[in-house]
């Protein structure tokens, strides 16, 4: 099947703009004469960080910090922090992407010691569908049905795909299922999947452009292409995956960076996620209405059942390693079988 693929367009890269200054060249927002800082993310949190980067430049700890910005597919971001990409604060999809710069030296083993445990934005495994969902998608077993095409990130690169996979097999496992059926029932998913862009950025772009009838995501990145103006539906299935996604220093950063992390987690900076659908990480956020979510004005319900990878999958250094170890895992096991590892 690998050469059926529909091959997703490149995501645009975009220029992330404050109230002050701006350089294309680099992606940077920047303050005037200010201390500049290097933050590297994953793909979807583009639009996301530039209220966040304004909000804090309004206090005492940001006035004067600029950010010199790069995003990308997760896993593809860490690697190059790894290989030598400069970074003062790294933003990744999920916790193995943190974890390789912790083997590396570059962030500090107790990065995970705080109130929140590293992780500075959340969300939920999402479908969305054409406007009006005419293939009728409502939950799990629906995306498995013949003729459905699926569209979700590969994940040799992208931190969204790792998400959405496992959020297939909890749909099995979790609900008593054994490995076995959830197997079986992931090979129908990748039987079904007709495109594995390199991010959940690009993802979101081969579906706008009209490839699949059903497009796995974060439910923060559906409500964005929405504000943005695309004809999108998205359906929260009634048993999903918390998606959560971690922050940190690098060893080396100057204190500013600090003073950032800490910020991205007050109630403020969660408010200004939530503006782009990130759901909070912190109690005590007053919500806005939320533009582009089903409801406005309750943009966040809580699913039927809500797996996590600690409770469920034994946290991600033994999740990693059963389903996405290039040797040994199930994913690129199953890939390879239904012709889907490229």
């Amino acid at each position: 099947m690998s050469s059926s693929l529909v091959k997703a367009a490149a995501a645009s890269a975009a220029v992330l703009l404050t109230t002050t200054a701006c350089s294309a060249a680099g992606g940077t927002a920047a303050g005037d004469e200010g201390e500049q800082l290097s933050l590297v993310g994953f793909s979807v949190l583009e639009a996301a960080n530039a209220p966040v980067f304004e909000e804090f430049a309004g206090t005492s700890e940001g006035e004067g910090v600029g950010f010199q910005t790069s995003y990308g597919a997760s896993g593809d971001q860490s690697r190059a922090v790894e290989g030598g990409l400069d970074a003062d604060v790294v933003h990744f999809s999920l916790e193995p992407d943190m974890q390789r710069l912790v083997d590396a030296g570059l962030v500090a083993e107790d990065w995970k010691d705080n109130e929140t445990k590293g992780i500075a934005t959340s969300s939920v495994v999402t479908f969305v569908v054409r406007e009006g969902n005419p293939e009728g998608i409502e939950g799990w077993e629906d995306l498995v049905k013949p003729g459905v095409e699926i569209i979700t990130p590969n994940p040799a690169s992208s931190g969204s795909a790792k998400w959405n996979i496992l959020g297939a097999w909890a749909h099995v496992a979790g609900a008593g299922g054994s490995d076995a059926e959830a197997e079986d029932f992931v090979t129908k998913f990748l039987e079904n999947t007709i495109a594995l862009p390199s991010s959940g950025r690009e993802a979101t772009t081969a579906f706008s452009e009209g490839n699949g009838d059903v497009l796995i995501s974060y439910e923060n990145e559906a409500i964005l292409a929405r504000q943005n103006g695309e004809a999108f539906d998205y359906v929260v299935p009634d048993d999903t995956l918390l998606i959560e996604n971690p922050a940190a220093v690098t060893t080396d950063a100057p204190e500013a960076a600090s003073a950032f992390l800490t910020f991205l987690t007050t109630p403020e900076a969660q408010a200004d996620y939530a503006l782009s659908g990130f759901r909070p990480v912190v109690d005590g956020v007053e919500l806005p209405d939320v533009e582009g979510a089903n409801d406005p004005s309750n943009p966040f319900p809580d699913p039927g059942t809500l797996y996590t990878i600690d409770d469920d999958f034994g946290g991600w250094a033994e999740a990693n390693t059963k389903f996405f170890d290039e040797e040994s895992g199930i994913i690129p096991r199953l890939q390879a079988e239904t012709g889907t590892a490229e």
